[in-house]
């Protein structure tokens, strides 16, 4: 416990910037100190901030917990707005307008000024849900990256997934023909018209979203797994409601020397969950002062440490 107290009181909390394309984009470093490693956490979907929150109903600040809980184990973090959001919002002037080779790209000018403020050799990089897709793409370019983490991670196809959670819920009958039709018209690279579209299915087909979900959709993140040797911990929480156990197994086929990693009570906003009612998991996405899984934190420090 001594241990632990002395690393959280060493670790220095501090704002950070990096040129984007237009403006600088902003994060957050917490420094555990000369000669820790470095990760970059990278966001999830959608308007998700640097501490892992956003507009949408989700409070529970799993990255600021998750660095915090990192630099008490040495371990330090740089977790950053998304270009044309936030902090970030004067990198582009349309936060819709990006692709995934975009935000890789971020990912890689995040490397590069890590190393230069830290004195690094290279920076691991932790993608989180849509982030772990970000986290293949860039390390396709390994230069600077010391390694993969993937929590919460799709390992299929994102076509695959949506299709599998909008038939789960049977509220959704009505909504299928169409919502399978504009999946279909999206993976051929076709945009969708949005006039006649059932209000409930506008957030997933806005038509301002729609290039960017053309360009997600024709990800394979366990292909991307495959065609990188850098080391890699693949993570799955035992109560993810988002991403399912298929995901995990995909990036595990993918990758069979990769570490896997399966915390039985963690959710996908990396909180421990009692008990399998739907309820109770989402209640989490709104609690900032659960912390995250301790599997998780100790996971991650081990792998990072072990591989300096």
């Amino acid at each position: 416990m001594l241990g632990f107290t002395l690393a959280a009181l060493a670790a220095v909390t501090a704002p950070m910037t990096t040129p984007g394309p237009n403006g600088d984009l902003a994060g957050t470093l917490v420094d555990a100190g000369k000669g820790s490693p470095v990760v970059l956490i990278i966001p999830g979907s959608g308007p998700t901030d640097r501490d892992g929150n956003n507009p949408l109903g989700v409070k529970a600040a799993p990255y600021r917990l998750l660095a915090e809980a990192l630099a008490a184990k040495g371990v330090s973090t740089l977790r950053a707005d998304k270009r044309g959001m936030f902090g970030s919002k004067a990198a582009i002037a349309d936060a819709n307008d990006v692709r995934i080779a975009d935000y890789a790209t971020d990912a890689h000018q995040w490397v590069d000024a890590l190393r230069k403020r830290t004195g690094a050799k290279c920076v691991w990089l932790l993608g989180h849900s849509e982030g772990a897709i970000v986290a293949l793409a860039a390390g396709q370019q390994p230069q600077g990256v010391c390694g993969l983490i993937l929590v919460a991670g799709p390992g299929r196809k994102l076509g695959a997934i949506l299709r599998e959670q909008l038939q789960a819920n049977p509220a959704n009958a009505p909504l299928l023909p169409q919502a399978m039709a504009a999946l279909d018209s999206l993976e051929a690279g076709k945009t969708v018209d949005t006039t006649a579209m059932p209000a409930a299915l506008m957030p997933l087909f806005n038509a301002k979203v729609q290039p960017f979900l053309i360009d997600l959709l024709a990800q394979d993140p366990a292909k991307l797994a495959a065609a990188t040797r850098l080391p890699m911990l693949i993570v799955r929480g035992g109560k993810d409601i988002q991403v399912a156990a298929a995901d995990l197994a995909a990036l595990d086929a993918a990758r069979p020397d990769a570490v896997v990693l399966s915390p039985p009570n963690m959710n996908h906003v990396l909180k421990d969950v009692a008990g399998d009612e739907r309820a109770s998991n989402l209640a989490t996405y709104a609690d900032p002062d659960l912390p995250v899984d301790p599997i998780l934190v100790d996971a991650i420090a081990e792998f990072v440490k072990a591989r300096r």
